[in-house]
């Protein structure tokens, strides 16, 4: 088996669990994800297996689509609803403020990786040393917010659209747009429409590619590993 598998991930599953249940399913060894999707995170989960893992690196650069709702009032050590609630505060600022904060973010700017994340320092995975109380300096990494569409604003809750480069945290970015409205904030939810050219509409959930093997069909699921990955 050799090519692209999309997934639809659903809430609790971690981007592990899901790769380990295709490599059960599958009976692969080589498999792998190109961009982790945290837990309670939803949506495109780009699989690539056999011969197709030797463009993982290649694809994780690729450009990303999210819907997210930020939730101001409340700042968290894992930047989303999920985590220890750091700083909580009334959320006297304006919607007019908040839309203004979020739309300076366009272009691009130096994101700090989070201590929640599965980034490497020194070989060992940030989320790792967060989990022993250990906080370190991390780098500032150059992002690129390509669009970012406010859909609405009902405080304390603003819900949006977001294309960026790949190792983007859109995690970071609200609680980041929350400090340039001068208000806590963490990501409430998150939803990834569109990897590169993979939409959401072409993944399966882990029930249906459970479905679409017991019908013996399983060359359904894969997509072709594109020539320029291929190439490199």
């Amino acid at each position: 088996m050799d090519g692209i598998v999309l997934i639809n991930k659903e809430k609790g599953w971690t981007s592990f669990d899901v790769v380990a249940k295709l490599r059960n399913l599958f009976q692969v060894k080589k498999i792998g994800h190109t961009g982790t999707l945290d837990p309670d995170a939803e949506g495109v989960l780009v699989i690539c297996v056999g011969k197709a893992t030797k463009a993982v690196n290649h694809m994780a650069k690729h450009d990303k689509t999210y819907e997210a709702v930020l939730l101001l009032g409340k700042r968290t050590d894992t930047q989303d609803v999920s985590g220890k609630v750091l700083e909580e505060a009334p959320v006297t600022v304006t919607g007019e403020a908040v839309r203004k904060a979020a739309l300076s973010f366009v272009g691009g700017y130096d994101q700090i990786p989070p201590m929640y994340s599965a980034k490497k320092v020194k070989g060992k995975k940030l989320y790792e040393l967060a989990r022993e109380g250990i906080a370190i300096e991390r780098e500032p990494r150059h992002v690129e917010i390509l669009k970012l569409q406010i859909q609405s604003v009902e405080l304390p809750r603003m819900r949006f659209l977001v294309s960026c480069s790949g190792g983007t945290y859109i995690r970071t970015l609200c609680e980041d747009i929350g400090r340039a409205a001068g208000c806590p904030a963490c990501m409430e939810s998150l939803l990834r429409t569109k990897v590169g050219a993979y939409s959401l509409s072409e993944a399966h959930t882990i029930g249906e590619v459970e479905a679409v093997l017991r019908e013996g069909n399983a060359e359904s699921l894969f997509l072709p590993i594109p020539e320029v990955e291929q190439a490199g």
